[in-house]
């Protein structure tokens, strides 16, 4: 892929003033314009720093836009949806492929209604909505209540410690390949940051406070839905059967079975085969 091209966007319109780097959302591009564009959204750590597989799997045949969240604790969904507006905006990119991954299904889901609501003077265009490990509201409100007062608590030294131990072994698999190595890294790093860990408490919340059902049943775009099998965080097999039976956009699902809940990591070639497949169809 050709060297990233970066932007910082924010919105004086949103709640949340971006006034720093630290406080804005950011995006970096890959690969030439004239392929399909890929926009991807984090899960809840809220960067690019677990898609170096995913990114590497899809080399020379899309445009990947990656996104990273600014470390804001105060921002709520319409915020996201705002300086992702925003941020593709001045970056020229009116339309393409999103990818709502966790946390960020809830983004995609207000920044598509959002769009849906302008119609014809819509800033972006949905070729599609794909949802990774996502949903529309969370099945297990007790589990998100049940991490929103783990990460609220848990001593930093302890998730030094659990931050490490998943940075390593993540990083075996990918001992050859020493720029996914670095992005490993710089994971764990961002992780151990308090700021950091403040902005993910408040995205649970956010996951606590929404329910994107009338969006998911107003869905005007193809919808599509990937999942590992082994996921402990959202229960695919919940979710699945509520697109299926009340979302007009929803397409196919997949269930990719040797996954876990991050399936781009864990199965970056596979995540990427499947999101093609349904990127070509899309597009017949």
């Amino acid at each position: 892929m050709r060297d990233t091209d970066r932007i910082l966007a924010g919105d004086s319109t949103s709640a949340a003033q971006m006034c720093s780097s630290t406080e804005r959302l950011e995006l970096r591009s890959h690969g030439d314009a004239h392929f399909p564009t890929l926009i991807h959204l984090p899960g809840l750590h809220g960067d690019w720093t677990l898609l170096g597989p995913f990114r590497d799997a899809l080399a020379g045949r899309v445009r990947l836009v990656e996104t990273t969240y600014p470390r804001n604790q105060d921002w709520v969904l319409e915020d996201y949806a705002v300086a992702l507006e925003t941020a593709l905006s001045e970056h020229g990119i009116t339309r393409g492929w999103v990818i709502g991954e966790s946390f960020s299904s809830q983004v995609a889901w207000q920044f598509l209604a959002r769009q849906q609501e302008r119609g014809d003077r819509a800033a972006f265009r949905f070729d599609g909505l794909l949802l990774v490990g996502g949903f529309v509201r969370h099945p297990w409100a007790w589990g998100v209540r049940i991490a929103h007062s783990a990460s609220c608590t848990v001593p930093m030294p302890l998730l030094r410690m659990l931050c490490g131990i998943y940075g390593r072994m993540a990083g075996r698999r990918y001992c050859d390949r020493p720029e996914i190595v670095t992005e490993l890294n710089e994971f764990v790093a961002r992780r151990t940051n308090e700021a950091d860990r403040r902005a993910m408490t408040g995205r649970y919340r956010i996951i606590s406070d929404t329910d994107l059902q009338p969006a998911a049943r107003s869905a005007g775009v193809p919808v599509y839905h990937l999942s590992g099998a082994w996921d402990p965080i959202v229960p695919w097999w919940q979710v699945r059967p509520w697109l299926r039976r009340y979302c007009p956009g929803y397409r196919a699902s997949k269930v990719l079975w040797r996954a876990g809940h991050n399936v781009l990591l864990s199965a970056s070639s596979e995540s990427a085969e499947q999101i093609l497949e349904w990127i070509r169809s899309g597009t017949r």
